[in-house]
Order: C-alpha cells, then sequence, then structure tokens
C-alpha cells in the first residue's frame, strides 16, 4: 500500500514538472468581450497545467472599459503570476491597454514602445459637460490608484494618464516606475524576471524560476478568430450591408437559395458583433432607410434625388452606427463610402430590371404567342397550317390566306391559331 501511494505521488510530480512551462499569450486587437474570452481561457490553462507564469504580449489601441475590467479582474485572480509585455518596437498600450499593464504582476515594455493615454472619454465620443466628466475621471483615477498602489507602482504618474492623457516611452515609464523592466524579447524578458520574488495583488511573495522552462504558445481558438474579425466594427457594417443587399435581392427573386442562404449569415454575423459592440440603434434606421431610397430611386423619376437621400443616409448610418472610445472601434468614413456607393448601384440597377421586366409583355404561356409573326405551310382558307415559333400550328383564319404568304397570330384557341395577314 505505502509503495503504491509512493509512485502515485512520484508520478504525480513527475507529471506537474512536464507541465510546468511559461505560456505565451499575444493580443494584437482592441480589448473587448472576445479579448476578454482569449485572455481568461489562457489563464484558466495556464493553471490547469500548473504553468510558471503567463505572458500577455500585448499591442492594443484600447477598447471598451467593460472588456478592461473583467480582465484586470482575471489577471488580479489568477494563481499563475502575469507578465504583461507591450512588445514588439512601434507597439503600443494605450487607454485600457495601459490598465491592463499597470495590473500585471511584472510590467515590461519593448523598446521603442509606449503607453498611456487613458483619460477616459464617452463611449460615443461626444463632448462631455463639467459633472460628467469629473464622475467618469474620479471613478478611473480611483481604480487606477488602487492597481498602481498594490503593484508598488508611482501612484501620481499613472493617474496623470488618466486625469491628465499622459502618454510614456518605455523609458519614461521606467524612470516613472510605471513598468519593471525594458526588455528586447521574450527571451530576454524571462531572464531578467528568473529568480525574482515578486508581491502579488494579495500581498502574498512569490518567487519566479522560469530561466529554462520552455514556452507554449496559447493560441485563439477558430471561433475565437473568426469572432475577434467581426467584431471589428467596419467589418461588421460590411456584412450587414452585404447581407441586407443579399436578402432584399432574394426577396424579388424567390427560389434562388444561395442570396438568402448568404444573406442570412452574413446578417447573423453583423447582429452578434453588434450586439457585443456599443450600437446606435438608430443608425440601423438611417441604413434601412437607406435601401427604401434606392428602391424607391428605381421606381420614380426624380432625376437622383432619393439616390442621393440614399446614399447621404447610409453613410451616416454606418458613421454612426458604433459608438467606439477610441477611433478604431469605429466605422471609418472611408469603409463608409466605399460600401455605399457600390451597394446604392446595385440596389438601384437591379430594382431597375425588376421594375422593367414586370411592365415587358408576358413571354410564357399561350399569351407569349399573340402578335408572334410566322409563314402560312398551306392555303388558309377557313383552315390550314402555318408555321410560328418554331413550331407547326392548325390555323384558321377569317379571310382566305395563300400558301407562304405571312401571318400574325390574334389569338390562341387550345391547340388552334387565330390568324390574320401580316401585311
Amino acid at each position: 500500500m505505502k509503495r503504491t501511494l509512493v509512485v502515485f505521488l512520484f508520478s504525480l510530480a513527475i507529471s506537474i514538472a512536464a507541465n510546468a512551462d511559461v505560456l505565451h499569450v499575444v493580443v494584437d486587437d482592441m480589448i473587448h468581450p472576445v479579448s476578454d474570452e482569449f485572455i481568461g481561457r489562457a489563464i484558466a490553462s495556464a493553471e490547469q497545467h500548473n504553468s510558471k507564469a503567463v505572458i500577455i504580449e500585448l499591442r492594443t489601441p484600447g477598447g471598451l472599459e467593460t472588456s478592461m475590467r473583467a480582465i484586470i479582474e482575471k489577471i488580479i485572480r489568477s494563481r499563475v503570476p502575469v507578465i504583461v509585455y507591450v512588445a514588439p518596437s512601434g507597439a503600443r498600450a494605450a487607454s485600457a491597454g495601459f490598465f491592463i499593464l499597470e495590473a500585471a504582476d511584472i510590467a515590461a515594455m519593448a523598446p521603442g514602445t509606449n503607453t498611456g493615454a487613458a483619460h477616459p472619454i464617452l463611449i460615443s465620443g461626444d463632448k462631455m459637460d463639467d459633472v460628467l466628466k469629473m464622475k467618469l475621471q474620479e471613478d478611473s483615477a480611483a481604480f487606477m490608484r488602487t492597481i498602481a498602489q498594490r503593484r508598488g507602482r508611482d501612484i501620481k504618474s499613472a493617474e496623470s494618464a488618466v486625469r491628465e492623457a499622459k502618454s510614456f516611452t518605455e523609458d519614461e515609464a521606467l524612470q516613472k516606475h510605471l513598468i519593471d523592466v525594458i526588455a528586447a524579447d521574450v527571451p530576454s524578458l524571462l531572464k531578467w524576471v528568473n529568480g525574482r520574488t515578486i508581491k502579488r495583488f494579495n500581498g502574498a511573495p512569490v518567487k519566479l524560476q522560469v530561466l529554462n522552462e520552455p514556452i507554449t504558445k496559447y493560441e485563439m481558438s477558430l471561433k475565437q478568430r473568426i469572432l475577434s474579425w467581426v467584431m471589428d466594427p467596419n467589418v461588421a457594417f460590411i456584412l450587414m450591408s452585404l447581407g441586407m443587399l443579399a436578402l432584399w435581392s432574394e426577396f424579388n427573386h424567390p427560389g434562388a437559395i444561395l442570396p438568402g442562404v448568404v444573406g442570412l449569415i452574413a446578417i447573423l454575423l453583423a447582429v452578434f458583433a453588434l450586439n457585443l459592440l456599443p450600437t446606435r440603434f438608430a443608425a440601423i434606421a438611417l441604413i434601412l432607410a437607406a435601401f427604401v431610397l434606392f428602391a424607391l430611386e428605381a421606381k420614380f423619376v426624380s432625376h437622383g434625388i432619393l439616390g442621393i437621400g440614399g446614399v447621404i443616409c447610409m453613410i451616416l448610418g454606418a458613421l454612426l452606427l458604433v459608438d467606439g472610445p477610441i477611433p478604431e472601434m469605429r466605422v471609418n468614413p472611408w469603409t463608409a463610402v466605399a460600401v455605399t456607393l457600390p451597394v446604392a448601384a446595385i440596389t438601384i440597377f437591379l430594382m431597375t430590371l425588376i421594375i422593367r421586366a414586370r411592365h415587358n409583355p408576358i413571354a410564357t404561356g399561350s399569351d407569349a404567342m399573340i402578335g408572334e409573326i410566322g409563314v402560312a405551310r398551306t392555303s388558309v382558307d377557313g383552315d390550314g397550317k402555318v408555321f410560328v415559333h418554331g413550331e407547326i400550328w392548325n390555323a384558321r383564319a377569317s379571310a382566305a390566306i395563300a400558301e407562304g404568304a405571312r401571318i400574325r397570330v390574334k389569338a390562341v384557341d387550345g391547340l388552334r391559331v387565330v390568324v390574320e395577314p401580316a401585311d
């Protein structure tokens, strides 16, 4: 029994040692719910495999405050030490990224990077009144103070990034004790970290031994990559516009199937993204109004007024669609124009074809025969035979028609046509 227990404990120790590694996570995107899920699962995986540390390589222009706070909560509660590393050279961790950097057990930056500019703004980017501005600023400043104090960083400098929107280079951040180290790459970062004793957020000291540990890259799942791509406001707008165009085409050409399937998928993906992003639903109404105006332009002679109105509605709807706190989380004006003009042209063109087709003479069935020109194969004196529409028909006429004469179909009576001389 004792031998069995010893063997089990020895195997468990070997298993734990084998699982020990440093988990490397790359976040190269805006901070949004998908980023939160990705980082959360990475930390959970590190805890499950008894990793020595988690490195979050961060480059972001910022993002949503709710997602940022959720990520910081996961970092603080992590049983595995978390290192946030702004890299490579030329990268930045601005706005929400600065909060995440300061919340890490170890904050690091690569040469040629910058961080800061964490001044709070309304999610719509609109101008704030003094009371609201003070409330948001005080809330963000208090959050930053508690993070900086717990992590042993300079509170005054950290708070200045919130109150005064200051930004810092890597050298300035190190000098002001906002970060712990400047490292050229991950191996040199781990070399500096190895053997150091850090104080976790709860005050417990932990000595890091990471020098010879393998570095395991933690990748996004296929679902997370797709959702992260869809969360780009420009992509969401494109999907919504193309989806509406495809569904509109399907409704006007029932049975085509493919446009309906493609449109439904595109609309569902756009709805998913817009449900997670700060969306103005009045902007969706503007986009719907644009399609109505495009259809009316094809139906009525407005000399382009309705079409121009539709273009204006769609561009405004695109620009107002997502109330992002940073420019990267709003629809780019060039994207709005580049999508609106082709969609407007295609919608008006298709609607014009539909209206013209509905006014054309019927081209199928017996009614399509009326007015067709043919040739009398026999003399038609009461009854006879004629060649019309690629076929020989029994025919009758009220007046005699000579063989070989040109005839015109007046009516169709069952399997017999009523004809008259065409000249």
